[in-house]
């Protein structure tokens, strides 16, 4: 009779299965996403993007996870400036006002889906996201 529960496990078996993405990378990713908010807090144009970069250029040599997605909370803060300074440009004809607060809605909700993935340890894809750094 042969015990399944204490069967020997040789190192091979334990080294092939998908590495899982240490807590504090998932949490430093997580923190890039979210330092998107604080352009909601600090009464500073591009304050989100701007901590963003500062974040993901400090921390990206930690850990793959960290730069892939400190790169995409980047680009999606970009995405977000540019979207918004066309609806800057657009007020002066009356439209922009009327699209300004669907886009804050849409970046604070991709924001904390990211945020939320990021903390599960998978990658998240904004979605109408201009990619400028790669």
């Amino acid at each position: 009779m042969e015990n399944d529960e204490f069967k020997d496990v040789s190192n091979s078996e334990v080294e092939s299965k998908p590495a899982v993405t240490a807590k504090p990378a998932r949490q430093w990713a997580m923190g890039c996403h979210l330092i998107g908010l604080c352009g909601v807090i600090v009464p500073v144009p591009a304050a989100g993007l701007i901590g963003t970069l500062i974040l993901w250029l400090l921390k990206r040599e930690d850990a793959p996870f960290i730069d892939e997605q400190g790169k995409e909370a980047l680009n999606f803060q970009i995405s977000l400036f540019i979207y918004a300074a066309v609806c800057f440009l657009l007020s002066f004809i009356g439209i922009g006002l009327l699209l300004l607060f669907p886009l804050a809605v849409f970046g604070f909700v991709c924001i904390i889906i990211a945020a939320i993935k990021a903390s599960e340890g998978a990658g998240f894809r904004y979605p109408a996201c201009l990619r400028f750094v790669k």
